[in-house]
C-alpha cells in the first residue's frame, strides 16, 4: 500500500532533517550487532558471575555461545494495578524460551511510579523525571552485555516511553514490547467524573468519592480511560513493537499468557543467531515515528506524548518536531471516542474492532505507511487483524480485523470520521509555543479572550475556588510548573475545578508550562507553553488582569498587550525552595538544572 502524498512529504522532511543524526546512530548499532554479545568472549569470572543463580539447563546452554539469551526489564511492583500481573512473566518467559532450547534472564527492573497516586502530591513533581531515570535504569540492566534480545515489560505513563528510550540506546538489539493488559471495565469514566465536579463543589463527601473511585480502579490492570497508558499500548503497537493484536487484551487471561509466549518465542527467532535478525534501531525509522504520531491523533491520544514521541524518536537519530505533529493532526481523521473524548473506556474500544480496524482503516487511506520493518516481520499490514485464543487453549490465532465496527459510537471508519483531524494542535503566538487537545473540547468553548488570573502554583486556584473568588470570565495563568522549576507535574486537580465554572457558562480556559496529559477533558489548556516561566519565558511576564486570547481553532495564543511594554517588563522571579527537598526531590536537583525545552522532549539527554 502507498501512504498519502502529504503522509510522505512530511515523513521525507523528517528524514532528511534528521540524516545529521540518523546516519551516525545507524553505524553505530550496526557496528555493535556485528560484534555480537560479549557472553562468548567473557572472562570465565565474568560469566561465571553472569550464570551463578541458574539451573543447571541454563548454565550449560550460557557457556555456549549458540543459544540465545533473552534479557528481561520489568517495571513490576505490586503496589500499582498496571504492573501488578508482571509479577508471573518472567517465569512464562523462562518457560517459554527453555522450550526452544534458549534462556532467558531479568536483567533487571525499572522504578513503576502510577500519577493516579501522585497526582496533586509533591511526588507528581518526580513523575516525568522517571522517564530518563527508567532509561538509565534499563540501560544498567543490558550492560552486562549478555543478551541477543530484551523484552520490556512495561506499560504506564512515563514507564514505556523510558523503556522505549533505553531499547533504541541499544538498537542492535531486538526488542518486544510485552503488555499485561486493561483492568476490567468498572465505573463509567464519566459517572466518575462526574462525582469528583460534585467533590469539587462540595455537594458530595470523601467517602462518596472514595467508593466512586474504588469502583473505577477496581482490579489489576490498566486505568481504562485513554490516557497516556493506553496510548503508550497503541504505540508500541502500530509502531511494530508488540505482537499484533496484544495491546488491549485483560491480565491473567490465558490469551494474555499465550500472547507473552509468543512474544518470548519471536524475540528469539529474530537475534543476529539466526537469519531473521531484526534490531530495535531498524524498526523505529521514521516511517514509524510519523505512523506513531498518526496513530496518536486517530485515537485523541495522550498529550504528553508530544514529549515522549519527541524524546523516542531522538534516542533513534530522529528529528520529530512539534510542527510535525500538528501538520500530521490536520491531516489525521478521528476514528475512536474513548473517554476523556467519548463515554467508552479501552474495552469497548478492543471490543468494537481495536487496533486492528483502526490499523486498516488508516492503511485503506494510505494515513500509514504499510512498508516498515516491524517486530513481526515486514508490512504494517501485518497488524491489520484480530488475536484469539486457538482450540487448543495454549496457542494464538489471528484473523482479519472485522469489517465493521462492533460499535460505531465508539470506533469509525475512515469514511465516517467522528472529526476530519485529530484535535491535537500547537498553538503559537507572542506567549511562546504550547499544546492543546481540542478533540474533548466543545467547538463553543475553543476560544477565549478573557482576564488573566496568575496563580503560581495548582493549590493558589484551589484556595481562590473555594473563596468564591473565580465565578468570572478569566484564563487561568499557571506558571512555575515547567520541567525546570519542578518537573513538570500534571495539573489535574484544575480539571474538576474549571469543569465547575466552564458549567455555570463561565469562559475560562487555562495557559500553563505544566502537563494535562491524556486526560485533558473539556476545558480549551494550552500546555507545555515553551519557553517556561522558570527560564524567563513570555510567560513570566503576565500580570493579573492582561487581556489574553486562546484560540484553539486557529491555533494562536497571544496577550493582548501593546508589544513594547510587555517587552519591557522584567520577567517574574519567585522562591522556588519548596519544590527542590523531601519525598526524593533534592535527589533531582541536577534533572532541574539540566533538562531541555518542552518541545525537544523535556529530557535530560537532548538538553
Amino acid at each position: 500500500m502507498t501512504a498519502d502524498r502529504r503522509i510522505e512529504e512530511i515523513t521525507n522532511r523528517i528524514r532528511e532533517r534528521s540524516a545529521p543524526t540518523r546516519e551516525p546512530y545507524l553505524a553505530r548499532i550496526r557496528a555493535k550487532g556485528a560484534e555480537g554479545p560479549k557472553r562468548s568472549t567473557l572472562t570465565c569470572g565474568n560469566l561465571a558471575h553472569g550464570f551463578a543463580a541458574c539451573g543447571p539447563v541454563d548454565k550449560d546452554r550460557l557457556m555456549g555461545d549458540q543459544t540465545a539469551n533473552l534479557g528481561i526489564i520489568t517495571a513490576y511492583n505490586d503496589m500499582l494495578s498496571a504492573h501488578q500481573p508482571f509479577e508471573r512473566f518472567p517465569e512464562l518467559i523462562r518457560d517459554a524460551a527453555r522450550e526452544v532450547g534458549a534462556t532467558a534472564q531479568v536483567a533487571g527492573g525499572v522504578p513503576a511510579m502510577c500519577d493516579g497516586v501522585t497526582q496533586g502530591q509533591a511526588g507528581m513533581e518526580l513523575s516525568l523525571f522517571s522517564r530518563d531515570v527508567i532509561a538509565l535504569s534499563a540501560a544498567v540492566g543490558l550492560s552486562h552485555d549478555m543478551f541477543d534480545a530484551a523484552v520490556y515489560l512495561g506499560v504506564c505513563d512515563k514507564i514505556v516511553p523510558g523503556l522505549a528510550i533505553a531499547a533504541l540506546s541499544f538498537g542492535h538489539l531486538p526488542a518486544i514490547f510485552v503488555p499485561a493488559g486493561p483492568m476490567t471495565s468498572g465505573l463509567p469514566n464519566d459517572e466518575k467524573s462526574r462525582i469528583r465536579q460534585l467533590y469539587a463543589e462540595g455537594k458530595v463527601g470523601r467517602d462518596e468519592l472514595l467508593k466512586a473511585e474504588s469502583a473505577s480502579y477496581h482490579g489489576p490492570g490498566t486505568c481504562t480511560f485513554y490516557g497516556t497508558a493506553n496510548s503508550n499500548q497503541m504505540l508500541m503497537e502500530i509502531m511494530g513493537l508488540h505482537t499484533p493484536g496484544s495491546s488491549f487484551i485483560n491480565p491473567n487471561t490465558p490469551l494474555r499468557d499465550a500472547l507473552t509466549k509468543e512474544a518470548t518465542r519471536r524475540a528469539l527467532s529474530i537475534t543476529a543467531l539466526g537469519n531473521e535478525y531484526t534490531p530495535a534501531g531498524l524498526v523505529v525509522d521514521e516511517r514509524a515515528v510519523v505512523n506513531g504520531v498518526v496513530g496518536l491523533h486517530a485515537t485523541g491520544g495522550s498529550t504528553n506524548h508530544t514529549l515522549h514521541l519527541v524524546a523516542i524518536a531522538a534516542a533513534a537519530g530522529i528529528k520529530l518536531t512539534w510542527q510535525d505533529i500538528s501538520d500530521l493532526s490536520d491531516i489525521t481523521p478521528l476514528l475512536a471516542r474513548v473517554y476523556p473524548n467519548g463515554l467508552a473506556d479501552v474495552n469497548h474500544f478492543h471490543a468494537a474492532g481495536g487496533m486492528g480496524f483502526l490499523i486498516r482503516e488508516l492503511l485503506g487511506r494510505g494515513l500509514l505507511h504499510d512498508d516498515v520493518r516491524t517486530a513481526w516481520g515486514t508490512g504494517l499490514n501485518a497488524y491489520a487483524i484480530e488475536a484469539s485464543l486457538a482450540a487448543d487453549g495454549v496457542s494464538v490465532v489471528r484473523h482479519p480485523a472485522p469489517k465493521e465496527s462492533g460499535d460505531p459510537k465508539v470506533l469509525t471508519t475512515a469514511d465516517k470520521p467522528f472529526s476530519s483531524n485529530g484535535g491535537l494542535r500547537i498553538l503559537t503566538g507572542n506567549l511562546g509555543k504550547a499544546v492543546i487537545k481540542v478533540s474533548a473540547v466543545k467547538p463553543e468553548n475553543r476560544f477565549v479572550e478573557a482576564p488573566a488570573k496568575i496563580f503560581n502554583d495548582q493549590n493558589e486556584l484551589k484556595v481562590a475556588f473555594d473563596a468564591g473568588e473565580l465565578d468570572k470570565d478569566f484564563v487561568a495563568v499557571v506558571r512555575f510548573q515547567g520541567p525546570k522549576s519542578n518537573g513538570m507535574p500534571e495539573l489535574h486537580k484544575l480539571t474538576p475545578l474549571l469543569g465547575v465554572l466552564q458549567d455555570r457558562g463561565r469562559k475560562v480556559a487555562l495557559v500553563t508550562d505544566g502537563r494535562m496529559s491524556g486526560a485533558s477533558g473539556k476545558v480549551p489548556a494550552a500546555i507545555h507553553v515553551t519557553p517556561e516561566a522558570k527560564a524567563e519565558g513570555p510567560i513570566s511576564k503576565i500580570r493579573d488582569g492582561d487581556m489574553v486570547r486562546l484560540d484553539g481553532e486557529n491555533g494562536t495564543l497571544e496577550i493582548l498587550v501593546d508589544a513594547d511594554e510587555f517587552a519591557s517588563r522584567e520577567p517574574m522571579k519567585i522562591d522556588l525552595s519548596h519544590y527542590e527537598v523531601g519525598l526524593g526531590r533534592e535527589l533531582f536537583a541536577p534533572f532541574r538544572a539540566h533538562v531541555g525545552l518542552a518541545e525537544d522532549g523535556a529530557s535530560i539527554f537532548a538538553a
